[in-house]
């Protein structure tokens, strides 16, 4: 303690009341040394009989016991064998027996000769239906149904069928044009090579002027000027065309013969929608006039 002790209380002499409380305060620490916890906080009380599991080693003593056991009775007749070179010593002389053999055999024949008399009745007995009058029936009612069915019995297989040569039809048909195409392609290019080289006949030339107007693509398309200034010179050359075809002159016989028949129609075919717009063309250039 502080040697100036000063007390709580006001007291007349510092030394006793500086004793008093000395002494007090040691019986308080003494008491709290010899304090006793109200609540148990120590660990639990351990059992022997729950540490070791001696029921668990018994039973894993007993199994070893057993399995030394039999592996020294196998061992011993292992060794038997390897002395006297092995004996068979599995034979069975036990004869079964039966209290009620003989009964359960009586029992047994009488059941399969009531069995033999039932199926001698079946087999013996005359049928009440006969199958002869059922297909007879059938057919009767069979042939009620042709005569008011619309379409004949087989009348789905016969379509198959239809259908299966119009298929058939069709393929070939479209492997003959195939092959029926490919010439003439050849004929074409061959005829476009000669127009180009200049090496055509006079009366080739005639369809092969008209032919650009039909196979020129829109965006190649002259000016209004121009369209007009050359629209009657197709006029020209389609009534030249028209003159060379209605006039049989001896020029063009030989000619003919030459020209196949299929390019011949193709001008034909671009000179009338020619004629045809050419007053209309007429008519547009004289209201720009």
């Amino acid at each position: 303690m502080h040697k100036n002790y000063q007390p709580i209380k006001p007291a007349s002499n510092k030394l006793l009341i500086k004793r008093w409380d000395s002494s007090s305060y040691d019986m308080h620490r003494r008491k709290v040394k010899s304090a006793k916890a109200v609540v148990d906080t120590k660990s639990p009380s351990t059992y022997v009989h729950l540490q070791y599991k001696l029921k668990k080693v018994q039973l894993e003593e007993e199994r070893h016991a057993t399995i030394d056991r039999d592996n020294r009775i196998l061992l011993e007749k292992m060794s038997a064998i390897m002395r006297t070179r092995g004996r068979v010593d599995n034979w069975n002389d036990y004869q079964p027996k039966s209290l009620n053999k003989n009964k359960r055999t009586r029992e047994l024949i009488r059941v399969t000769l009531e069995n033999q008399k039932i199926l001698a009745r079946i087999q013996s007995k005359k049928p009440q239906y006969t199958t002869t009058k059922w297909d007879n029936e059938w057919s009767e009612t069979k042939r009620y149904m042709n005569y008011i069915r619309k379409y004949p019995e087989n009348w789905y297989q016969l379509q198959q069928a239809e259908r299966e040569k119009s298929r058939v039809s069709r393929g070939a048909s479209k492997a003959s044009t195939r092959q029926s195409a490919k010439p003439k392609s050849g004929k074409s290019e061959k005829s476009k090579k000669s127009l180009k080289s200049g090496t055509a006949s006079p009366s080739k030339a005639s369809p092969t002027k008209t032919s650009p107007s039909k196979e020129t693509p829109p965006s190649s398309e002259p000016p209004k000027d121009e369209a007009t200034a050359e629209k009657p010179e197709i006029k020209t050359q389609v009534e030249d065309t028209h003159d060379s075809t209605d006039d049989n002159t001896p020029s063009e016989k030989p000619a003919a013969p030459t020209a196949e028949p299929e390019k011949v129609s193709e001008p034909e075919k671009v000179s009338e929608p020619t004629q045809e717009k050419a007053p209309e063309l007429e008519k547009a250039e004289a209201v720009e006039s």
